[in-house]
C-alpha cells in the first residue's frame, strides 16, 4: 500500500550487473504465472488495490494504453503471483525504459494486495522477476524508479540489491533522492547507505 501521508518524492534505484541473485521462495501454496490474454484485468485490481490508480477501471484504461500493444512482450515479462485457487495476488513487470538512444533493463508496477503482504511474496517476485530480465536481457543494470510513498517497496529492493542513486537517473524520471532522504532515513531506520 502507498503511504499517501508523507510527502512524495521521486526516487531513482538501480541494481549493478553482477549482484548476486538471493533465493527467495514463495510459501506453500502460491505459485509464479505469466501474463496471458485477460490477464490485463486482474493487474487492473491489484494495482488499483494498493492505490497505484484510483479504480481499477483507470488502471485498466492505463495498461490497455501502455502495455496492451506489446501482448507478445508482456508473454515473457508480466509475472504475476497466483493464490491456491489460482487467483492473481501480486504482480511485477520485467520491462524497459530508453535514455535517449539507451534502452535501459527496469521494473514497472510491482503490487501485492495487501491480505498478502508480509508473507514474504514480494521477495520472491522481486527475485524472479530479475532472474527474468537477466535471462531475457543479461546480466546488466536494472533500474527502478519508485517515490517516498513506497518506503516498504524501497525497503525489499535494497534487500534484493538494489541502491538508491544520489544523482543518476534514467528515462525521464526526475531524481529527487535529496527531497527523498530524510523521509527515507527516518522511515527505514537506517537501512539506507
Amino acid at each position: 500500500m502507498l503511504d499517501k501521508s508523507i510527502p512524495y518524492f521521486n526516487v531513482i534505484m538501480k541494481r549493478a550487473a553482477g549482484t548476486p541473485l538471493s533465493h527467495y521462495g514463495l510459501p506453500i501454496g502460491f505459485s509464479f504465472g505469466m501474463y496471458k490474454a485477460g490477464m490485463e484485468e486482474d493487474w487492473a485490481v491489484i494495482e488499483a488495490s494498493v492505490g497505484e490508480f484510483n479504480t481499477a477501471e483507470e488502471s485498466l484504461n492505463y495498461f490497455k494504453n501502455e502495455y496492451l500493444p506489446q501482448t507478445e512482450e508482456l508473454k515473457q515479462r508480466l509475472l504475476f503471483v497466483l493464490n491456491q485457487e489460482g487467483k492473481p495476488i501480486g504482480t511485477i513487470t520485467g520491462w524497459w525504459n530508453h535514455t535517449r538512444e539507451k534502452r535501459h533493463s527496469s521494473i514497472h508496477w510491482f503490487a501485492v494486495m495487501r491480505e498478502y503482504q508480509g508473507l514474504g511474496i514480494g521477495k520472491a517476485l522481486v527475485a524472479e522477476c530479475i532472474r527474468v530480465l537477466k535471462n531475457l536481457e543479461g546480466d546488466e543494470d536494472v533500474y527502478l524508479h519508485t517515490q517516498t510513498w513506497s518506503y516498504k517497496a524501497i525497503a525489499l529492493y535494497l534487500k534484493a540489491g538494489f541502491n538508491i542513486e544520489l544523482s543518476e537517473t534514467f528515462s525521464l524520471y526526475q531524481n529527487e533522492y535529496e527531497q527523498a532522504l530524510p523521509i527515507l532515513q527516518n522511515l527505514l531506520n537506517n537501512k539506507l547507505r
